[in-house]
């Protein structure tokens, strides 16, 4: 969840600034706190830290001045106590010596703090960061060098997490991998660590990835890797880089929001290339068909995704596979896999602990582990037999946006595939797209000024449209903090419709096959003084009934149609989200990736 990056250079410079911009770039993750520690030449350490954001903080303890040979910043997102200067990272050790930072969960916290100070250690915080940190100083306090003294500190440290740790009398930066995201690299005179590869693209395209399992011992000209296991040195090649950082920047938008919803044609045409020149598609189909049981795995909005790839796969290829959100699929169906079963697990990041704790189920029960995933080298990536990379590039925006619309278009490739249609048709998607986002983005602007103060409303969907609806719902969740229900149209009656009283606002959001029924929803609606808005194909019916209407282009396939749906209620939600003022792309409580129970 947390953000943590670490520099180490040929010579003291002035570091606050690349420590600065580092922040800025990891900023995405979602963050309540941030801080900043330098070690200079002679040793001595140099910490400032608080709640707040990155360019509040650094103002107002002077990041921009800070020098040192070393350095570590961090952003926290608050678990193990609550958003403060004294639980904010990095921390230091009992005597000083000893500085770092960490990313992940560290679930016996509380028990080693009790631990920790029963020793003598002063326990300065309640935030498991710091934990990480008097793990280590247990053992060098015991004669134990740094390396083997992090062997065994992981071994006390139960969860996921990566840290960043300095010792005052050593030019050597270290950092551990264990579930959580780590990515070292080497940059001009320094080498430089990161939870995430976008802090590290602005000093470097060289980078080396290093595994769960694995300590990294950085010094200004070296990377060198070693086994948590057995201590044994590790080789890994460097790899080249050649993305543009142009992924990581607003462009000429405002919010990257708006910007990933924009590049919704782009990536969608990306992907369809890769999917007609991927080997795995045919392994995936493969493995699909055969299975007693296939199960959709995800969470959130990737959860959306594999809802509405149940209904393609159904309706396509004739095919029953099983949604579920990954924490329900283990309570609910871990006692009954088979090795002949096979699970998709779906996450943007391939970091999301409520799939990664699914995976490991899966591969104790000996099911297929089949992926969709976004972040190359990501541990979901690693785990599955086969695997659909999504070709989305960073989104950074916190809200998903192009990686659901892509998602979902992986499910329906692979239903078409799997009962035999030409996937061709879907060459035409990029464009619809397009002309979906031109001809949506005005309207939404538009009915978000009569919406912006309302409340609470709902969304409603039916067979394809209904897991639109709940994706549309939790966007607004997400960036408006308005209440909003998505639901099963048919199931409004029985219960929900008790809400609708004069002035209340229903979003239908309409098939074209079912325009029938959702005409009878809009005047169960309408004639209890509710707002009925539709969204969906321009029709007579529809606009005769409805009171607003956000249109989008007329397409043959309900299956298109049903994914083109959900981009007019992105934009609402983004337009809504402004007239509240709200930033869309850092909504509160949030965060981008999920690494933690």
């Amino acid at each position: 969840m947390c953000g943590i990056f670490g520099i180490i250079t040929s010579e003291e410079r002035l570091l606050g600034p690349t420590l600065i911009e580092a922040g800025r770039m990891l900023s995405y993750r979602g963050y309540d706190s941030v801080g900043c520690a330098t070690i200079s030449q002679e040793g001595e350490i140099d910490l400032r830290k608080d709640a707040g954001k990155v360019e509040t903080v650094a103002e107002k303890y002077n990041f921009a001045e800070m020098t040192g040979k070393r350095g570590i910043l961090q952003l926290r997102w608050a678990t193990f106590g609550a958003p403060s200067q004294v639980n904010s990272q990095p921390h230091l050790d009992s005597d000083g010596d000893l500085v770092g930072a960490h990313n992940g969960n560290v679930v016996n916290n509380v028990e080693l703090r009790k631990e920790f100070i029963s020793e003598g250690m002063t326990v300065r915080s309640e935030n498991d960061g710091e934990s990480c940190i008097h793990a280590v100083e247990r053992y060098v306090d015991r004669g134990f060098n740094m390396v083997e003294a992090i062997r065994k500190a992981a071994g006390d440290l139960e969860g996921d997490f990566s840290f960043v740790i300095g010792k005052d009398d050593e030019d050597v930066l270290y950092a551990i991998k264990k579930g959580s995201g780590l990515v070292a690299g080497y940059a001009e005179e320094a080498t430089v660590v990161s939870s995430d590869l976008p802090s590290l693209l602005p000093l470097t395209r060289r980078i080396v990835r290093v595994e769960d399992g694995e300590i990294v011992i950085m010094t200004p000209d070296k990377i060198e890797l070693r086994s948590v296991a057995d201590g044994g040195v590790i080789e890994r090649e460097i790899e080249e880089i050649t993305e543009t950082m142009e992924a990581v920047k607003k462009g000429n938008f405002a919010h990257f929001m708006l910007k990933e919803i924009h590049e919704q044609p782009k990536v969608a045409e990306e992907l369809l290339h890769l999917l007609d020149n991927s080997e795995d598609v045919d392994q995936i189909v493969a493995r699909m068909k055969t299975a007693d049981h296939v199960y959709l795995v995800g969470c959130g909005t990737s959860y959306h995704a594999c809802l509405l790839g149940s209904v393609y796969f159904g309706r396509l290829a004739g095919k029953a596979t099983i949604p579920a959100v990954a924490t329900q699929f283990m309570a609910q169906y871990g006692p009954t896999l088979g090795p002949n079963d096979v699970g998709i697990f779906v996450s943007q990041s391939g970091e999301t602990k409520d799939v990664l704790n699914a995976i490991e189920l899966a591969e104790q029960k000996g099911i297929g582990v089949l992926g969709l995933v976004n972040v190359v080298g990501s541990t979901l990536m690693r785990v599955s037999t086969h695997h659909i990379p999504l070709g989305c590039g960073y989104e950074i925006s916190v809200p998903a946006t192009k990686t659901f619309t892509n998602q979902v278009l992986s499910f329906l490739y692979l239903a078409l595939r799997m009962g035999g249609h030409d996937t061709n048709i879907l060459y035409e998607l990029p464009e619809l797209m397009k002309q979906t986002i031109e001809a949506t983005d005005g309207q939404a602007a538009e009915l978000a000024k009569a919406l912006v103060d309302v409340p609470d409303l709902y969304q409603l969907g039916y067979g394809l449209t209904y897991p639109v609806a709940l994706e549309g719902s939790l966007k607004l969740k997400e960036i408006t903090y308005q209440h909003c229900e998505g639901i099963l149209s048919t199931e409004f009656k029985h219960g929900p419709l008790s809400a609708v009283e004069e002035g209340y606002p229903v979003v239908f959001v309409a098939g074209q096959e079912d325009v029938d029924l959702i005409v009878s929803g809009i005047n169960e609606a309408t004639c209890r003084g509710g707002r009925a808005i539709v969204v969906g194909t321009e029709d007579a019916r529809l606009r005769a009934n409805g009171d607003d209407f956000l249109t989008i282009p007329k397409v043959d396939s309900p299956e298109i149609e049903a994914l083109l749906i959900v981009i007019p209620l992105q934009l609402l939600s983004y337009h809504l989200a402004l007239g509240r003022g709200y930033d869309p792309d850092f909504p509160r409580n949030l965060s981008k990736t999920l690494t933690v129970d």
